[in-house]
């Protein structure tokens, strides 16, 4: 009997023991790169609605409700594209964000923003997309996300639930933060939590993800379930100022067509974005 509980107890310390080294084992590299597909790729294609809460220092009020299709170009985690139709309030209703995503870093992704009121389809120069995104707290990069091939990555810090990875920018003049600091979901891999800094380690901006639903859905004939962040608030820790986000009515792998991602349909919503 003596001999069987050793067994058992050498058992369950090899075991932990290759669960750390397993752990540990995993490259930054990795780290960001399961943490990017979790947070931007899951799925060939989704859709979903969204509500903006914007809460300026003074507690005021400001509402954003729209649509976003999102649809892969393959399997690879790199390009893709995303088509935003506003509906609420009546100033941005019908107004449409589109983006042809690129992840090859040396070709900047393509932005365009109809205004319904003039009539205007306007392009968003790369310099821009590090800015607020409808008057959020939240940037257009945000939205569509930054590619991991912009930043040097290191992990700072093993803990319990985290990988905290600190991201410095490659390009530090095409950016207004010196790096930011990521917590990774250890067991699904998801950006629980990002603080951005300037110089001198000033923390001025946060992003937290506050809910993660599991989203079921089919692939291949198959179901699948994908964690999805459904509730999120950006902070500017400056001026006071928040806004929460939250996502409803998520679907994955609809079969969303490739042609809505077009210009001619800035003018004229698809079904897909309507409902």
């Amino acid at each position: 009997m003596k001999k069987i509980m050793v067994g058992i107890l050498l058992g369950l310390l090899w075991g932990t023991c290759l669960a750390a080294q397993s752990s540990s084992a995993m490259t930054v590299d990795a780290i960001v790169t399961r943490a990017n597909h979790m947070a931007l790729y899951q799925g060939m294609d989704s859709k979903g609605n969204v509500s903006m809460i914007i809460i300026d220092k003074a507690g005021n009020r400001r509402v954003r409700e729209f649509s976003m299709l999102r649809k892969n170009s393959d399997d690879s985690d790199r390009n893709q594209k995303y088509y935003t139709l506003f509906k609420r309030p009546a100033d941005v209703r019908k107004m449409v964000f589109m983006v042809h995503k690129h992840a090859d870093i040396t070709k900047d992704d393509d932005r365009w923003l109809y205004l319904p009121g003039l009539d205007l389809v306007k392009r968003i120069a790369a310099s821009d997309k590090r800015t607020s995104f409808v008057g959020s707290d939240f940037l257009y990069e945000d939205i569509s996300g930054r590619s991991p091939e912009d930043d040097y990555h290191e992990l700072i810090e093993t803990r319990e639930k985290f990988y905290v990875v600190k991201n410095t920018p490659k390009k530090p003049e095409s950016v207004e933060f010196a790096y930011y600091i990521a917590y990774i979901d250890k067991k699904n891999f998801i950006p629980m939590k990002m603080e951005f800094y300037k110089k001198g380690d000033r923390a001025y901006r946060q992003i937290e993800a506050l809910q993660v639903d599991a989203i079921n859905a089919e692939k291949s004939g198959q179901p699948v379930v994908y964690p999805t962040v459904t509730i999120s608030v950006a902070k500017d820790l400056r001026n006071g100022s928040m806004t929460k986000m939250v996502l409803s009515n998520v679907a994955y792998n609809t079969g969303i067509s490739d042609s809505i991602f077009s210009e001619r349909y800035l003018r004229r919503p698809p079904r897909d974005a309507m409902r």
